[in-house]
């Protein structure tokens, strides 16, 4: 059943949910890999409905598309695609970081900064995952720091397509040391600063998908 309880008390099809998007946004299950109930099913050891259900919410967070009498596929996106999500996160980012630096205390600065650090060191270790999947909280906790409800709800709506977004980056170091700028200019309050640097550091973010996917075109 979906609303079954697994071994750490997490709902069956929210665990799945979990684990599908992880393999997608961390490349483990690539884009147009086929979504099979049967076969997740077995291979997660659940019934079919709680990947259904999971299979659905992905659907809806964008990164999946259900294909109507069969199955789902992991979504290829387009060079479109990722313009148009650019172009969206440029404006909600910049407000983000911006609130962020005028309305942060010590204890939400020094979380960020904690994960910077744990991002800048599984970089600088090799630890691809990690550190895509900490780059992604950078900006989650941001959104905290800023203190605005809507746009937290904002976000939401594409926070897994920005996590994927993270799974592109290849200069992982780089991407660390974006991220060490931008939290300076938090923690000096610089606005000013921060509207020059993020749609810096979101451009290269949108190259960095630009890049992989031209290598996919390419290969194909």
């Amino acid at each position: 059943m979906a609303g079954a309880m697994g071994a750490g008390g997490e709902l069956e099809s929210v665990r799945v949910t979990r684990i599908l998007r992880d393999d997608i946004v961390l490349g483990r299950r690539p884009p147009g890999a086929r979504l099979v109930e049967r076969d997740i099913a077995a291979e997660l050891h659940v019934s079919r409905l709680p990947v259904r259900e999971a299979i659905r919410t992905l659907v809806a967070e964008g990164v999946v598309t259900a294909r109507p009498r069969s199955w789902a596929v992991v979504r290829e996106f387009t060079h479109d695609d990722i313009r148009a999500f650019a172009e969206v996160r440029e404006a909600i980012e910049t407000l983000i970081f911006v609130f962020a630096a005028e309305r942060h205390d010590e204890v939400g600065l020094a979380r960020l900064r904690h994960t910077y650090e744990r991002e800048a060191a599984a970089a600088r270790d090799g630890d691809a995952e990690t550190a895509r999947r900490t780059a992604a909280e950078f900006h989650e906790v941001a959104v905290d720091l800023a203190g605005n409800e809507m746009l937290g709800e904002l976000i939401a709506v594409f926070l897994t397509r920005l996590r994927w977004l993270f799974g592109q980056h290849d200069d992982l170091v780089a991407m660390a040391e974006e991220h060490r700028v931008i939290l300076e200019a938090v923690a000096a309050r610089d606005v000013e600063r921060l509207r020059t640097l993020l749609p810096a550091h979101l451009a290269s973010g949108q190259a960095a998908a630009e890049r992989r996917l031209f290598r996919a075109d390419v290969a194909l």
